[in-house]
């Protein structure tokens, strides 16, 4: 489950690994708690051992083993466990006590108690058993003593000292919790700030946000949130510009339209209005190319459309767009020539990569006098996939080929009919792609001649069908 809240998922790092440390601290607590419920029960043991040890006496040849009160009273701690004892004599002879007592697994050693566990009577008891040189024997002789008790005091003892500290830790949970989200009100408080001086902002107020005044681990935010709202403005300016430049260049061929129906409308001769309705034919295609290009623009800016990602055979798509304009070469008079390797693969948008070669072989043919030629060469130079359309057109001068990549923008004095703005979608669609577009001089110093420089499809990754096929 995603958790919507900063606060609350602060809060989970935060105390999750402190509920895991309490965990460990609990279970360590109740290990310790065992383990000193144990010492007691054993020392207790040991000494009940030792007190009926030390009562036994050697009388007039016979040995005699004395319970003393204290012996079974020390084990009186209100939870009434039962206490079994079992005195055995020389050779083994039961003296006093519950004969089926367990006796110690192993020999231990004279004058040190031997303590270990075991079931008496279905019932798990703890048992010490100790080996005693008999007092006024002149024989040697030994008794061993064995003590055995239940355990409900000793469980009890362990659940009282285990409970006292799993309080604590639960405590100290809580104390630290609250702490925390305490902390975290005060730590994010800048950040709410932040917030606050975002939203406060105008409509249009796109200034930086000051990041003095913020911790050191916001600045990358604020630094992050500026860089972006200069994106943003950047995009605003240009959509701006793109718009005024738009109806500037849509005003003149519609006022141009107009004023060629209002013309065939009110001539009589049937030859004049003729020729002013195939006036308003051209215009009408002009304008509607106009447009395809203003859209065509508008999508290859970022952020315009989203972007594919696919492989893309520039030799195939120049062949589709020379065998689209063959027609206007033919009419024109101008040899349309294509050069390729096959394949040569890049990748990009296939759509707006045939609408940039289709605006930079159109822009070939519109400024290429009759009798001249246009020349498409598609191949691979060292794992870079390059497209060049050569013309034998005017070209353009040097000052002026860093200019032409704007919008709208014309060589002044150029002949012919454009817009200005299919080498802006050519650039963009470059850009877009992450290649390099550059103009220069023809082969033989005339005409222009525009090469696009691409991404190979390797370099990327290709997509699995072609992984596949390759």
């Amino acid at each position: 489950m995603r958790i919507e809240s900063l606060r609350l998922q602060l809060l989970c790092w935060l105390l999750l690994p402190l509920a895991g440390l309490v965990a460990v601290n609990v279970w360590t607590s109740w290990r310790s708690a065992r383990a000193t419920a144990d010492l007691v029960t054993d020392r207790t043991l040991e000494a009940s051992t030792r007190a009926i040890a030390e009562n036994a006496r050697y009388d007039r040849g016979v040995v005699d083993a004395i319970i003393p009160p204290v012996a079974l009273e020390m084990f009186d701690t209100g939870h009434r466990d039962r206490v079994y004892y079992r005195v055995d004599g020389p050779k083994g002879r039961l003296l006093t006590g519950y004969p089926d007592l367990p006796l110690p697994p192993h020999p231990q050693r004279e004058g040190i108690p031997l303590t270990f566990a075991g079931t008496y009577r279905d019932q798990p008891v703890r048992l010490a058993a100790l080996t005693y040189p008999v007092v006024g024997a002149h024989d040697g002789e030994r008794v061993t003593v064995v003590v055995g008790v239940t355990l409900v005091g000793h469980r009890a003892m362990v659940r009282e000292l285990w409970v006292g500290g799993f309080g604590q830790q639960m405590v100290l949970l809580a104390a630290a919790g609250l702490l925390v989200l305490v902390g975290l009100r005060q730590g994010l408080a800048p950040l709410m700030r932040l917030r606050e001086a975002v939203m406060e902002k105008g409509r249009d107020d796109l200034a930086p946000l000051p990041d003095q005044s913020v911790q050191s681990e916001l600045r990358p935010l604020v630094s992050a949130l500026n860089t972006y709202m200069g994106r943003v403005e950047g995009q605003m300016a240009a959509q701006r510009r793109f718009v005024a430049n738009a109806a500037h260049q849509l005003r003149t061929p519609l006022a141009l339209l107009g004023t060629q129906v209002v013309y065939a409308r009110r001539t009589p001769d049937a030859a004049e209005r003729d020729e002013a309705l195939a006036a308003v034919e051209q215009s009408t295609h002009r304008l509607a190319r106009l447009a395809g290009q203003l859209l065509t623009l508008s999508r290859a800016e970022p952020g315009g459309r989203r972007p594919r990602d696919e492989a893309i055979d520039l030799s195939a798509s120049a062949r589709q767009v020379l065998e689209g304009l063959a027609d206007l070469a033919v009419e024109r008079g101008i040899d349309l020539g294509l050069e390729a390797d096959a394949p040569v693969l890049t990748r990009g948008d296939g759509a707006m990569m045939r609408e940039a070669i289709v605006n930079l072989v159109d822009n070939a043919l519109r400024y290429t006098p009759a009798g001249g030629s246009v020349t498409v060469t598609v191949r691979d130079e060292d794992g870079t996939p390059l497209l060049t359309v050569e013309d034998t057109g005017p070209g353009i001068p040097p000052e002026e080929r860093e200019k032409v990549l704007e919008r709208f923008y014309r060589t002044p004095g150029t002949p012919g009919e454009g817009s200005g703005i299919g080498l802006s979608i050519v650039r963009e669609v470059v850009d877009g792609a992450g290649g390099t577009l550059t103009l220069g001089p023809g082969a033989e110093g005339g005409g222009l001649r525009v090469e696009m420089r691409l991404p190979a499809a390797d370099a990327a990754g290709r997509p699995e069908e072609n992984a596949r096929g390759a």
